[in-house]
């Protein structure tokens, strides 16, 4: 007699699809948060949360759907996606709000928390993504011995580049 076993096939992640209501925007950050930090990297919870507010929050206002599902995926070691996926197929797009307004600055922030962000349509929509990079503590420990003269180098990448 032959038994099956369950087996983890690629990268790590957790889901929940979610009405797109504003009270959803907390669990969406209570599911980074979650992710985040059962795999050791909570340092990066506040940035995510962020994102995923953001993101969820576009949804909410610029899609006009019923639900959306929250993703939050760790591809390699140092990385970590953190998406929103909804039904509609506009793009998204970075805004140019004005000194006084109050709203539009929802990716500006995504872009300067994030390494990088996106989107990959779907047939059935989009995702609309951002990711963070975690440095393993033997890389951070080594960066922090840099020489004082040393250049620090900024690697991220515009998704568009």
């Amino acid at each position: 007699m032959t038994s099956a076993r369950p087996a983890a096939t690629g990268a790590p992640g957790y889901a929940e699809t979610m009405p797109c209501e504003p009270e959803s925007a907390r669990r969406a950050r209570l599911l980074v948060s979650v992710a985040l930090h059962t795999w050791g990297i909570g340092e990066l919870a506040e940035d995510g949360q962020q994102i995923v507010a953001e993101l969820f929050n576009n949804t909410i206002n610029h899609t006009r759907r019923s639900a959306a599902r929250v993703v939050v995926t760790r591809p390699t070691d140092s990385l970590v996606r953190i998406g929103v996926a909804d039904n509609c197929r506009e793009a998204p797009g970075v805004g140019s709000p004005g000194h006084d307004s109050e709203e539009g600055r929802g990716l500006i922030l995504v872009e300067a928390l994030s390494w990088r962000w996106g989107y990959d349509r779907k047939p059935s929509g989009k995702v609309v993504w951002a990711e963070l990079k975690h440095r393993p503590h033997a890389e951070a420990l080594s960066a922090g011995t840099a020489d004082a003269g040393e250049e620090l180098v900024d690697d991220r990448r515009s998704p568009h580049e």
